[in-house]
Order: structure tokens, then sequence, then C-alpha cells
């Protein structure tokens, strides 16, 4: 079974609100996450908070015990997705299906695609391209975990990627959500008047 991790521990900066909490098809980015990566081979969910967790944690539908508070935050992503793998039974999971809050386009179709590659496959890594580019969600065997955890902060979870080109599987789709960094308030006016 495999874990989904969505990582929304950000300051949200740019946005000037928190990500998570945005307003998307009359629910919010991080419980439009949650939504679509339920799925047969998904037995477990982590909410990675950080610089807004009591906030979030108090607006969200999402249960108390899947949320994973990053005191380390402003160390950036990889902290977050090293804090998620900390609180997985590392034994029973085979791998995090690792989504990003400000990536919230994804549809439960395009998880399901890339939980059946990532099986049938056999590949350690499994992420979505659209258009030749390398998207997300991404997943990552727990064969990876070790890598993961002792990444460079710096590098992230990138590094990983790139330390296993013959063992990455690509899953092709059509949709651009896959590929679409909402970071910013025009970006996400423009994005969502157009979807």
């Amino acid at each position: 079974m495999l874990a989904a991790v969505i990582l929304a521990a950000g300051e949200s900066r740019r946005m000037g609100t928190p990500k998570a909490l945005l307003p998307y098809r009359e629910q919010t980015f991080l419980d439009h996450l949650v939504e679509v990566t339920r799925h047969p081979r998904v037995g477990w969910l982590r909410v990675v908070v950080g610089a807004h967790a009591a906030l979030i944690r108090g607006m969200s539908r999402v249960e108390a015990a899947a949320f994973v508070v990053n005191e380390e935050w402003e160390k950036g992503q990889l902290s977050s997705i090293q804090a998620a793998i900390r609180s997985l039974p590392a034994k029973e999971t085979e791998g995090i299906l690792l989504c990003l809050v400000d990536h919230p386009l994804i549809t439960a179709e395009i998880v399901a695609s890339l939980i059946d590659a990532f099986y049938s496959s056999k590949k350690a890594i499994a992420l979505p391209t659209y258009k030749g580019k390398r998207g997300h969600p991404v997943i990552f065997s727990s064969a990876l975990y070790a890598e993961l955890l002792a990444a460079p902060l710096e590098a992230g979870a990138r590094a990983v990627v790139w330390a296993h080109p013959n063992d990455v599987c690509e899953v092709p789709t059509d949709q651009d959500g896959v590929v679409l960094n909402l970071n910013d308030p025009e970006t996400l006016r423009r994005v969502l008047a157009s979807s």
C-alpha cells in the first residue's frame, strides 16, 4: 500500500494566504487533493504543515491524525518529505504518492494511472509528463526512503530522481494540471478562469 503525502508547509508568501485553504470547485486545494488521492492502493494519508499549521488544521476537513507538523519547514520542501517519511510505518508502506499543494489541478484519473504504472512497471519512481515536461504528483518507492532522508536539503527530491534515470516510469497525460504551479494570485486567477 502507498501513503498519499500532501506538502502544505510553506509560507505562501507570494500568494498572501495559505494555498492549502484556497477555494477550488467548492472545496479547498487541500480537500481536493485529499479527495483525488483516495484509491484502493492508498492506505495512509499525511498532510505536512508548517508555517500556517494551526490555521490549516483548524479549517480543513482532514482528520487530525493525518497531519504532520514540520517544525523545520523553512528548510524547504525536502524537509517536509522527510518529516512525512519519518511519520510512516516504513516497513508497511510500499511508497509515497507525493503531492504539492500548489499543484492542485490533478485528477483522480491521473492518480490512478500513476499508481497502475508504478506497480506494473516495477520502477522505483513514477511521474506524469505533459508535452514532455515532468510534473506532479510523483510516486517514490519505499526502497528510496533512505536516499530521500539522506539527500541534501538544497538539492531536494529531484536529486534522488536524477540519481535513478533508468528507474523512472514516465506516464504521459494530456492534462496540464500536472505541471501547473499556482504560486501567486495572478496565475491562480488566470488558471481558474480558464478551467
